[in-house]
């Protein structure tokens, strides 16, 4: 064994921060991560740098927000920086990556791996470990391995795959096969990333039944939600397919199968902690878990990720390592995921390099971080998303809609009401819109700026109704439409009446 820790960092895809029984939520069954929470530090502020994979992913390994590393939607990563895994690989560590890692625009990049077991989401690609694993077993017959997207996207569905073949099964089996194989001389990084519970929402059976849909709760819709929403929550609604119309019922499927999700990941997860307890690694082996962003879920009649409220932006971050995080403490200081590297580092006993911003947990923890909260963006000009957390306050500044809100953050409580435009919050909202823009000028970024005032962009010229029903729709075709069809059946393209091009949107 050696005599410097191991690290585990689970990370799960669109994970809200409250799917946690623990730490609050009684309709939801976590026993995995309520155990963590029991064992470890749980970080109840906890924020991605940018609400979206590929962006928020990013940010976490090179330990930058998401304006410095100029990576705010998905789109290609910095490639000439230093990751995380790098810098471990460096200092001696065995480094391997199960799953969905989102690297872009080179998904297969090792960047600081000695090893990949390979599987992003989506439908059949013959580069994939995962989608070979499932072909090889004798289920060549399924295309869509993670659930039917497209217009499917947000339907709950049952998996087509038997449970010992998910993804998620997948992950945990490689993750202890790793664990199983590894060079005992050496420490280990091992990163265990889950696809679940991005949708589509979809769990192998009996696990899609677990939850019934009237024991689950419905959406936070607070008063006059809708003036709430920004420019990508009402985009995104109708990218999801999910803004024609209302119905109760189907949306708590929506949120059962959702649970579901989390519950078999949990489930899949415990397998992988439970090798440590066997082979006596466990008190030796830092273990974060963590999710890169959330999902509203109906929240604010919106759906998807693309926003700065709690549903979207906050995550689920526990550390469990007894030498720096004590058992079943809690730590409301809002930190990031850009904190995950400085944290993984300090406890390795290397150092962090000029390049990270972050703040090792164990320190922010005790003496709290010399910063004015956490920052969280999305996307950038004049469809950019601006937000800053800080103990009290969360100021979101919207470029596309040329307005902020300002919320009161209260303990166990949602997002209810703007108080940006009450004149008994002026003050606090100035002086935070202040601290966010100081901060970007500090770091040399002027895009979102006019002087030291935000930059006012010409609003989208498109009429309130769209003539358009289809305009916008989630559409992904050659992903999961695959196979052979008999003669006189197959997928038809009927004309389409010319159309002005629809704006290209970063990020969908």
């Amino acid at each position: 064994m050696s005599d410097r820790p191991n690290v585990l960092l689970f990370m799960t895809d669109q994970q809200r921060f409250d799917t946690i029984r623990e730490l609050g939520n009684v309709f939801i069954q976590t026993p995995t991560l309520d155990s963590l929470a029991q064992e470890g530090t749980s970080f109840t502020s906890a924020y991605c740098a940018s609400p979206v994979c590929i962006a928020s992913r990013c940010s976490m390994v090179l330990s930058q927000w998401a304006h410095e590393t100029d990576c705010t939607t998905n789109c290609p990563m910095p490639q000439e920086r230093t990751s995380l895994m790098e810098l471990l690989a460096d200092g001696g560590y065995q480094t391997h990556g199960v799953g969905k890692m989102h690297f872009a625009p080179d998904s297969h990049k090792l960047w600081g791996y000695e090893s990949r077991d390979y599987s992003e989401e989506g439908g059949w690609r013959e580069d994939d470990d995962y989608c070979r694993f499932v072909h090889d077993a004798g289920y060549d017959h399924v295309f869509a391995l993670m659930g039917v997207r497209s217009e499917y996207y947000y339907i709950p569905q049952p998996s087509q795959l038997p449970a010992r073949l998910h993804n998620s099964t997948w992950v945990a089996d490689r993750s202890v096969d790793f664990l199983g194989a590894r060079d005992q001389s050496r420490p280990f990084f091992l990163w265990s990333s889950f696809i679940k519970p991005h949708p589509p929402f979809e769990s192998p059976a009996p696990w899609h039944r677990l939850y019934k849909p009237v024991d689950v709760p419905l959406p936070h819709l607070p008063a006059d939600f809708e003036a709430l929403q920004t420019y990508w929550n009402r985009r995104q609604n109708r990218y999801k397919y999910r803004d024609q119309g209302w119905d109760d019922n189907f949306i708590r499927t929506m949120r059962a199968a959702y649970y579901a999700c989390i519950s078999f990941v949990d489930y899949n997860a415990g397998r992988i902690i439970d090798h440590l307890r066997q082979t006596g690694e466990i008190d030796n082996t830092i273990i974060i878990w963590t999710a890169d962003h959330g999902e509203m879920l109906g929240d604010f009649g919106s759906f998807g990720k693309r926003s700065i409220f709690d549903a979207a932006a906050r995550v689920p971050m526990i550390v469990r390592y007894p030498d720096r995080f004590a058992a079943g403490e809690r730590c409301d200081t809002p930190c990031s995921l850009v904190d995950v590297a400085p944290t993984i580092l300090g406890a390795c006993g290397l150092d962090t390099i000029d390049q990270h911003s972050g703040a090792d947990l164990a320190q922010l923890r005790d003496s709290g971080a010399d910063r004015p909260g956490v920052v969280c963006q999305y996307s950038q000009r004049e469809s950019g998303l601006y937000g800053l957390i800080n103990d009290d306050f969360k100021y979101v500044y919207s470029a596309a809609d040329n307005q902020e809100w300002l919320f009161r953050r209260r303990d166990g409580q949602f997002e209810e009401r703007s108080v940006a435009d009450n004149q008994a919050y002026w003050g606090t909202a100035a002086t935070m819109r202040d601290q966010l823009i100081a901060w970007f000028q500090r770091d040399g970024y002027t895009e979102p700026l006019d002087g030291d005032a935000w930059r006012v962009y010409p609003p989208e010229q498109r009429p309130t109704v769209d003539p358009n029903p289809d305009h916008g729709l989630l559409f992904q075709e050659g992903r999961d439409v695959s196979g052979e069809f008999p003669p006189g059946y197959a997928p038809i393209s009927l004309p389409q009446p010319h159309r002005p091009e629809a704006r290209k949107e970063p990020g969908l």
